[in-house]
């Protein structure tokens, strides 16, 4: 039943499902990584069906806005999903205005490929599968128990509970742990023949037959088959005629001289085909039994309205799981005897008749390049765009020239010129979304452009500690989101993130606070003094003290709009701005010493009583 416990996403067991309009289910937090934003002059086609490919997923996520950045060839594509390429107007409209139409929002199922459109409520407006939840919190508790219980234990051990055991003597047929082994079954004198295995519980799958059928498995212990009428001889040949496995001595007393034998391993693997039947009926009968078990943990919930959620799509399930299995698995692959002959005697005349040519294409421009949207993405401030050449081009390609927009319906720039054909942009701006093309050139010229794709990026940051950039006495802990110190002395750690422009908030839980130590929060240049306390120079603007104590929640409100920092404790402002007139970029920064400890949290909204409504991109 685990593979219907698990989101089509990420692979792993649904965390808070939500109930597609197509009544599959997936991760709330999956859910959240593969919404797309689509332009207003996309949708009317979307609605038509004559869109083609469509946007599947924009990242949700960023990090820094630094402006233009650095770019990273990569050698393999990350997690992506396709993004929407822009639809030119159809002939004789005019061109709309960059950014004069809103958007909307939409999430496409990753098993049946539908897409459903997203209110004002966004993914809320879907319905928790509370059923799938407690399904799947019940299965865990359960796998977990079992696991415990499996575990083979030492049978001569005095102990109660007995010791795991470590080692199987196959002959003695008894379980011993480490001690046991070396007190009652040691390496010497008569028990020294012995075979000790892993147990039971640890052992990998049994190995198969060799070739000749009575080989010797990779698990062990299994002897060759001897002859029925000599015992001292093992099967090595086949008889094709009497249908049955002869050793050497039956091929010397003539009874099968004169009869069609062949090698005992080639007929083995020649009749192996029937594996193939076996496995997709194993296969069908695994997905079959997962789906029963399945219902049945769902009939056992009490729950009437969870069960009325999910009960039509489940019915439909079954009837069409077992259509599939009457019409593929029971319907007979191979017949029991097969006797297929080739004759390649027409074909090779027909290649012989054949002449042959020598075509020289005149070289020109390269073609149009074919973005690859299933590799295309958004993470964070990165974009990673993946472009291929058309099959069946001629044309050499010596290089692509990549062009980016600024993120605000500005001109193209060219971000990246070689021979790669896949590359991530980092440092984009947050609440930005971007245009991207490519184009292929060679020593003929320059290609035509590939369609545009448009990514969005996020409006809130998520960022941990950086390790890289952190003063050697930082310690951190937490996948980098937990920070202390080694010495008594102050040491600066930042963020992974730099602000350029927009309104960021973050927060910092003070989780040890001991001997009147200084913490200070606030935000820092990238080139800041790390072993000194965070202000004491002219790169870094915090907060020091200022009633904070242990279980202290320092919030850090960065308004790069009106270019003025403020802090709050434990959600209260704390007065006006402390700092005004800020410009450039900034980095989050926090210095503390080894008696305090502080946890970073990111992605979180501004206050409410400093939302402003978001200017359209002019």
């Amino acid at each position: 039943m685990e593979e219907e416990l698990k989101c089509p996403v990420c692979g792993s067991l649904f965390r808070e499902p939500i109930i597609l309009p197509c009544s599959h289910n997936v991760c709330l937090p999956c859910a959240r990584t593969i919404a797309v934003q689509t332009p207003e002059s996309e949708q009317h086609l979307a609605a038509g069906g004559g869109g083609g490919d469509y946007a599947d997923k924009l990242s949700l996520h960023s990090e820094t806005d630094s402006g233009y950045g650095s770019y990273t060839p990569s050698l393999k594509s990350p997690n992506g999903v396709r993004v929407l390429p822009l639809v030119p107007a159809p002939p004789g409209a005019a061109a709309a205005p960059r950014g004069a139409g809103p958007a909307s929002s939409s999430l496409t199922c990753p098993q049946c490929h539908r897409s459903a459109s997203l209110d004002q409520r966004g993914l809320r407006g879907f319905q928790r599968n509370r059923l799938l939840e407690a399904i799947v919190q019940r299965y865990q508790q359960g796998h977990a128990a079992a696991a415990a219980a499996a575990a083979a234990k030492c049978q001569l051990c005095d102990r109660s509970p007995p010791e795991p055991a470590a080692v199987l003597c196959e002959q003695c047929e008894v379980l011993y742990c480490a001690a046991c082994q070396l007190r009652c079954h040691p390496a010497r004198g008569p028990l020294a023949k012995h075979r000790l295995a892993p147990p039971p519980a640890h052992r990998g799958a049994p190995g198969g037959g060799g070739d000749g059928g009575g080989g010797k498995g990779a698990g062990g212990g299994r002897k060759l088959p001897t002859c029925a009428e000599h015992d001292l001889e093992n099967y090595s040949m086949y008889c094709v005629s009497c249908r049955s496995p002869v050793c050497y001595q039956c091929l010397e007393e003539g009874k099968h001289s004169k009869h069609d034998v062949k090698a005992l391993g080639a007929m083995w693997k020649q009749h192996k085909i029937v594996w193939d039947q076996i496995n997709h009926c194993t296969l069908k009968l695994h997905q079959s039994t997962g789906l029963m078990e399945y219902c049945l943990e769902v009939i056992k919930e009490n729950d009437p309205s969870g069960f009325l959620q999910i009960s039509d799509a489940l019915i439909k399930r079954v009837q069409v799981s077992q259509e599939q299995w009457v019409k593929g698995a029971l319907e007979p692959k191979v017949s029991a005897e097969f006797d297929l002959t080739l004759d390649s005697e027409p074909l090779l005349q027909s290649i012989h008749q054949l002449d042959f040519i020598q075509m020289k294409f005149p070289v020109s421009v390269p073609p149009v390049p074919l973005l690859q949207l299933e590799k295309c993405c958004t993470r964070n401030n990165s974009v990673t765009l993946a472009w291929r050449m058309p099959p069946l081009s001629h044309n050499p390609v010596e290089g692509y020239i990549l062009e980016l927009d600024d993120g605000d319906g500005g001109q193209f720039r060219e971000v990246y010129v070689g021979k790669e054909t896949l590359c991530t942009i980092d440092g984009l701006h947050f609440n930005s979304t971007y245009n991207a093309r490519v184009k292929a050139l060679n020593s003929s010229g320059i290609g035509p452009y590939s369609k545009t794709v448009i990514l969005q990026t996020s409006d809130v940051a998520w960022f941990t500690f950086d390790p890289s950039s952190a003063h050697r006495d930082i310690v951190l802990s937490n996948d980098n989101q937990t920070a202390t110190c080694n010495s008594y002395d102050d040491r600066v750690v930042l963020g992974t993130a730099a602000f350029s422009k927009g309104v960021h908030y973050w927060e910092l839980h003070v989780d040890r606070y001991d001997n009147h130590p200084d913490p200070a929060f606030g935000i820092a240049r990238i080139n800041v003094v790390k072993d000194t306390m965070l202000g004491k120079d002219d790169k870094a603007w915090a907060m020091t003290e200022g009633g904070v104590s242990k279980g202290t929640t320092v919030g850090v409100l960065l308004d790069l709009n009106k270019h003025n920092l403020t802090f709050y404790i434990n959600g209260q402002q704390q007065g006006p701005p402390a700092f005004e007139n800020i410009e450039g970029v900034f980095m989050p920064a926090l210095s503390l010493n080894r008696n305090v400890q502080v946890t970073l949290h990111t992605g979180l909204e501004v206050p409410q009583s400093v939302k402003q409504p978001k200017l359209p991109n002019n």
